[in-house]
């Protein structure tokens, strides 16, 4: 780090706080939140359906176990990279921009899981899913390369 210049990604705030990693740090809340619902939207099912451990043969409650751990498959995939996007290039707009599209896809999913007919919002969310992770993991190898000298792939 040149003299007193914050590392890329890490900036303060006009009261000198640091502002490291906050597309991240939002994107994870507003996920964690998600999750939390998905979780408590499960749990409701079951009390209602009398299911201790499984769905019981109910589909919408098969639905809401898929939805919720459709996103405990992702998410944490999906954090990582972007953690590791905006910790080598900073919040630059295509950070944020792939920070929304990743949030957006985890919220739009769970909303086409709860219909009961297959409806668009369930695939846009895998698609754009998909597509996020994917362009996420091409930048961080992209990013990490051109340092790579030090771990033997030079």
């Amino acid at each position: 780090e040149a003299a007193g210049r914050p590392h890329v990604g890490q900036d303060e705030d006009e009261d000198g706080e640091e502002t490291d990693m906050m597309v991240t740090m939002i994107s994870a809340g507003v996920i964690g939140l998600l999750l939390v619902g998905l979780a408590f939207r499960v749990s409701l099912l079951r009390r209602a359906g009398g299911v201790s451990l499984g769905d019981g043969g109910n589909p919408r409650l098969l639905a809401a176990v898929r939805a919720h751990a459709n996103c405990t498959e992702w998410a944490p995939i999906g954090l990582i990279l972007l953690a590791l996007a905006e910790r080598s290039a900073g919040p630059v707009w295509y950070v944020i921009a792939l920070a929304v599209l990743f949030v957006g896809a985890r919220l739009l999913h769970p909303l086409g899981m709860a219909s009961p007919t297959p409806h668009p919002a369930r695939a846009a969310g895998a698609l754009l899913t998909y597509a996020t992770v994917a362009v996420l993991a091409v930048l961080v190898i992209v990013r990490a390369l051109p340092h790579c000298a030090t771990c033997g792939a030079a």
